[in-house]
């Protein structure tokens, strides 16, 4: 491992494998109980509170980064932007979930794609998300891939699978509290290494206005 890779992903001594993978865990627990939480007719912003709830009745309410819900055509941006007001939960429906929970001093990162109702094209986005995720971590596993190699096979996947690959959402660092690099998983130009590192994949239809998204932790 070079001096770079070392610098990119060092940890702090509070860090632990299994730590980050209870962490993870936990997260995933509470991605599973706001989805519960979704009902048609709320807006992103009620969503949001509803989560906060959930998460709190969790212990999992204190993140190192904000909660992020979002519907419909919404479901295309990037975390941190905007989300286009006064859109609301149909009873036809995509929705994506990213929260980040700080557990035990450990930075987790989870996100998922659900869906209201039966709209084929969505669930295809919901399973085909996924679906490319676990090809691309797999890819990581058994190939020990670069981060910048591993989004190109991501976007070649896509496409093999009839999305648009938004490279926007480009995997990230997490570690003990706080993390101490803040490049990309796409710019990476080394194998990552296992526990410290966030698969993110955005996906968009190549016709509708909607997307869907699929994070987690390679381990």
């Amino acid at each position: 491992m070079d001096q770079n890779q070392v610098d990119r992903e060092c940890v702090g001594r509070a860090f632990s494998p299994e730590g980050m993978i209870e962490a993870r865990n936990r997260t995933w627990e509470g991605i599973e109980a706001i989805a519960e939480a979704m009902q048609p007719g709320m807006t992103e912003p009620e969503a949001t509170h509803a989560a906060r709830k959930v998460l709190k009745s969790l212990g999992l309410l204190q993140g190192w980064h904000a909660i992020c819900i979002r519907f419909g055509c919404n479901t295309m941006l990037e975390y941190g932007a905007p989300s286009t007001p006064g859109v609301t939960l149909a009873t036809q429906d995509i929705i994506t979930i990213d929260i980040g929970p700080l557990w035990k001093g450990w930075e987790a990162d989870a996100g998922a794609t659900f869906v209201v109702g039966s709209d084929t094209e969505m669930l295809r986005a919901k399973h085909d998300v996924k679906l490319l995720w676990e090809r691309v971590r797999d890819a990581w596993a058994t190939r020990k891939l670069t981060g910048t190699d591993l989004y190109d096979f991501a976007a070649q996947e896509a496409d093999k699978l009839g999305w648009i690959f938004d490279p926007i959402m480009a995997g990230h660092r997490v570690g003990d509290f706080p993390h101490r690099y803040n490049g990309s998983l796409r710019k990476m130009d080394a194998s990552p290494s296992p526990y410290i590192w966030i698969l993110e994949i955005l996906i968009r239809h190549k016709t509708r206005q909607f997307g869907a998204y699929f994070e987690d932790l390679l381990t």
